[in-house]
């Protein structure tokens, strides 16, 4: 994988979401010209007032569909002619029923939504990177895949899943001169996680800043050697 003089091309689902927010301003403050796919376009245009009327694209799709996600994957691919980056952001998190007692819709819900969706983003956007022998694919799963908690059964398990298809992808890409791995966070420090923990110590978790300097450094040829790695991001 090497540096291309000119502006790299990224997609970054979950555009919108706190983390989104950060990942894509940091590639915009880099120069490069990003995709950005969330599920409701009126959190885009509010998060990026303006962006829509540049050089970079403002998508709504459901990252969990195959059929939405070949679609927007055409379009990107229409007019940036080629992805270079893949931060595959978007994804869900809830609180659950114990494992004895879990619901099959808990159960979907966080498996299409953290699982599967990884499947249909890379099938819009992998195919061409093949065809390149170039690319990066940074996925976000999570600290807490690492092993098994009280009322999270559908989550970890979702997260878990996650970090295996992040381990398979990264041994057939590799060949093809791909790297694909992952942020695995503890706490992020975001609005919704200080509104939902109002008693934690935020200092103790990890800036959505540092965060996207992570997936930045994933993408770059400085992480050539990397994997079917899942980088754990402590405060």
């Amino acid at each position: 994988m090497t540096e291309a003089t000119s502006p790299r091309h990224i997609v970054v689902t979950g555009a919108a979401g706190a983390l989104g927010r950060a990942v894509v301003q940091h590639f915009l403050d880099q120069g490069a010209r990003v995709a950005l796919i969330d599920q409701h376009m009126a959190h885009l245009n509010s998060s990026f007032p303006g962006l829509e009327n540049s050089q970079h694209l403002l998508l709504e799709a459901d990252v969990a569909s195959v059929d939405a996600m070949s679609a927007t994957g055409r379009q990107i691919l229409a007019a940036f002619k080629q992805v270079d980056v893949l931060v595959h952001i978007a994804g869900g998190f809830e609180m659950g029923e114990e494992a004895h007692a879990l619901s099959r819709a808990s159960w979907d819900r966080m498996m299409n939504l953290n699982a599967w969706s990884f499947v249909a983003v890379s099938q819009a956007f992998v195919p061409s990177m093949i065809e390149r022998k170039a690319g990066a694919v940074i996925a976000v799963t999570a600290k807490a895949a690492s092993r098994g908690a009280a009322g999270m059964a559908a989550y970890i398990a979702s997260k878990s899943a996650l970090q295996r298809l992040v381990e398979v992808s990264a041994a057939e890409l590799s060949p093809h001169g791909i790297n694909v791995n992952s942020i695995a966070p503890s706490t992020l420090d975001t609005p919704a996680n200080r509104a939902a923990m109002p008693d934690a110590n935020p200092d103790q978790w990890v800036s959505t800043t540092v965060a996207a300097q992570t997936i930045d450094f994933l993408g770059s040829a400085a992480a050539a050697a990397l994997h079917g790695q899942h980088l754990a991001l402590d405060a």
